[in-house]
């Protein structure tokens, strides 16, 4: 009995919340690298460009029209599922769920995205018309149409990357593996 205390060793813990923010969120960190990716650059063409749409539509009186509704679902929609998707690859949160198939995701967002903003563009294109009272209403909605235009070809160029990283064109089998 006497030699208990020499073989007992004692050690302190403290609460998870005593050293910071939960472990997971402390291990985020930016990925630069994908700002300068093509993928990274398109997203945030597609975001400024998807934002311009639905903001000159939304700052007319669209109302009246039906087919601006379309258009701004599109628009808003596929602009905050991408908000979060250019969130999820900047902060590398892709990587703690890594049992989704993550390229396989990309590419089928962005092939939808292209074929419904192929009929955003149509629809707000059709849909332009000049009203005399409202003169600037028809330049924003026409600016709309262009831009919509601009975001469905960003969204088909990053179907084609998003394609080519998911079957891993331009780069060998040692570099495309994931590591845990």
């Amino acid at each position: 009995m006497a030699e208990f205390p020499a073989k007992v060793r004692t050690q302190t813990s403290t609460p998870a919340g005593a050293h910071g923010p939960l472990p997971a969120l402390r291990s985020l960190a930016l990925d630069l690298g994908f700002l300068r990716s093509c993928l990274g650059l398109l997203m945030i063409v597609e975001l400024v460009l998807g934002l311009l749409v639905w903001a000159l539509i939304a700052s007319t009186f669209y109302q009246p029209i039906p087919a601006y509704g379309w258009v701004l679902f599109v628009a808003i929609f596929f602009w905050l599922v991408t908000v979060i998707l250019f969130v999820m690859y900047l902060l590398q949160l892709q990587m703690k769920l890594y049992m989704i198939p993550w390229p396989v995701v990309l590419v089928i967002f962005n092939a939808a995205a292209t074929v419904l903003y192929v009929t955003a563009f149509i629809t707000c294109s059709a849909a332009v018309q000049s009203l005399f009272r409202l003169p600037g209403d028809y330049n924003k909605r026409a600016a709309a149409s262009f831009f919509a235009c601009v975001v469905m070809i960003a969204y088909g160029a990053s179907t084609f990357f998003s394609f080519q990283a998911w079957k891993g064109f331009g780069s060998n089998a040692a570099t495309s593996q994931v590591t845990n």
